[in-house]
């Protein structure tokens, strides 16, 4: 227990087109500090996370979030990319320094801005994140990468759409409370489960409401040591933070395992010194609900090819006994890249101060974060509980 967040802001995500990837920093990272009640003065270092590929012309974007304020001039700052995980990774690299002791306060931001790019663009900045030797010709982008995989995992334990249907609507049910989500919309089972001209197939069994939406948005969070966390307002301490990263091509993997998610959860559960019964909540990542299906077979909710049978038992509602994504996940939230991993990050700590509004889980203690990047080559896990 080496570090606490001890503020967090978060915008709206959707299409934001009165906003800037720079108006988008300096707003959160404002807010932030406002919230964790630290002056501009007393950080010591800024991560930003910031995928971009193509997204932003401007790509050298640390110095950004020195224009929140003229006092965090001078002030180491980063930015990271890991993928889809690029939010996750800055958190991380902000633990390291507290760790290290190289810095008693971080401010971590995470942005990203995609609207703004045509459609065609997206999907080649997105492939970006693929092998692209082996990779980018697959057809349809990234959702034809988990169409792939989604296939796959039909021809191997049966029909899956049912389940994939359920947790598109279990996600976009739980979005409804949350006010910072693209689409707060209750569709329902049958709207995702049946094809339609507003729900047609995308890439192989994958429909329109198994895939992540295009968003533009931020987050902040304020990260202190321990001992200074304990003198503030709030604080929710890191009880594990693990980062697995995985080869890149699919070919050298089995991508129905998720091998590294499985060993990220491994490792944080055994850090924190709890058993996955023991979470309250997991924030996962559903950019499409084929990986939240495999997802729960990775952390060990389930056997392998028995993901179903969580989402059809009730075991993941908002009132089932491990409530996956409370927060809506990506599939109602959006997916700005580099925000989404401090988002999670962010919606968890207020799930755990009790401040989640409509999102809120009952006697929240205890929550899981899993962020990936790729078709799970950059794996990060996050274990919280509040001390303060």
């Amino acid at each position: 227990m080496t570090a606490c967040m001890v503020g967090w802001a978060h915008t709206a995500f959707g299409r934001l087109d009165t906003e800037s990837v720079e108006s988008l920093i300096v707003r959160v990272a404002n807010d932030a500090l406002a919230d964790a009640g630290v002056a501009a003065a007393d950080v010591d270092e800024i991560v930003l996370g910031h995928f971009n590929a193509g997204f932003s012309p401007q790509d050298f974007t640390a110095s950004l979030v020195l224009q929140a304020s003229p006092d965090l001039r001078f002030r180491r700052a980063t930015r990271v990319e890991n993928a889809c995980a690029t939010g996750s990774a800055a958190v991380h690299q902000g633990l390291r320094a507290i760790e290290a002791k190289a810095a008693r306060i971080v401010l971590v931001v995470g942005v990203e801005q995609m609207t703004t790019t045509a459609g065609p663009e997206i999907g080649k900045n997105l492939l970006k994140a693929s092998y692209v030797r082996e990779e980018a010709d697959i057809a349809g982008g990234f959702a034809g990468i988990f169409g792939k995989i989604a296939g796959l995992y039909f021809q191997k334990y049966g029909d899956q759409s049912d389940a994939l249907a359920r947790i598109a609507a279990k996600n976009h049910k739980n979005g409804v409370g949350n006010p910072y989500a693209q689409l707060r919309k209750d569709l329902g089972f049958d709207f995702c489960r049946t094809e339609s001209d507003k729900n047609p197939f995308v890439a192989g069994p994958l429909k329109r409401t198994d895939c992540s939406l295009v968003s533009d948005g931020a987050a902040a969070l304020v990260l202190a040591d321990v001992q200074t966390a304990l003198g503030m307002r709030k604080a929710v301490v890191f009880r594990a933070a693990e980062h697995v990263q995985d080869f890149l091509p699919m070919s050298r993997r089995d991508v129905l395992k998720f091998d590294g998610c499985a060993e990220a959860w491994k490792r944080a559960l055994a850090s924190a010194g709890i058993a996955l019964g023991d979470l309250s909540f997991a924030e996962t990542h559903d950019c499409f609900t084929i990986a939240e299906l495999i997802e729960y077979e990775a952390m060990g909710l389930t056997r392998e090819g028995e993901g179903a049978r969580a989402v059809a038992e009730g075991w993941t509602r908002k009132d089932g006994r491990l409530p996956i994504n409370p927060s809506g996940g990506l599939k109602s939230k959006g997916h700005p890249i580099g925000a989404t991993g401090v988002s999670m990050h962010a919606l968890t700590a207020m799930q755990l101060c009790g401040a989640a509004g409509d999102m809120q889980v009952k006697d929240a203690r205890l929550g899981g974060i899993f962020n990936m990047g790729g078709t799970a080559v950059a794996n990060y896990v996050s274990i919280l509980e509040r001390i303060k």
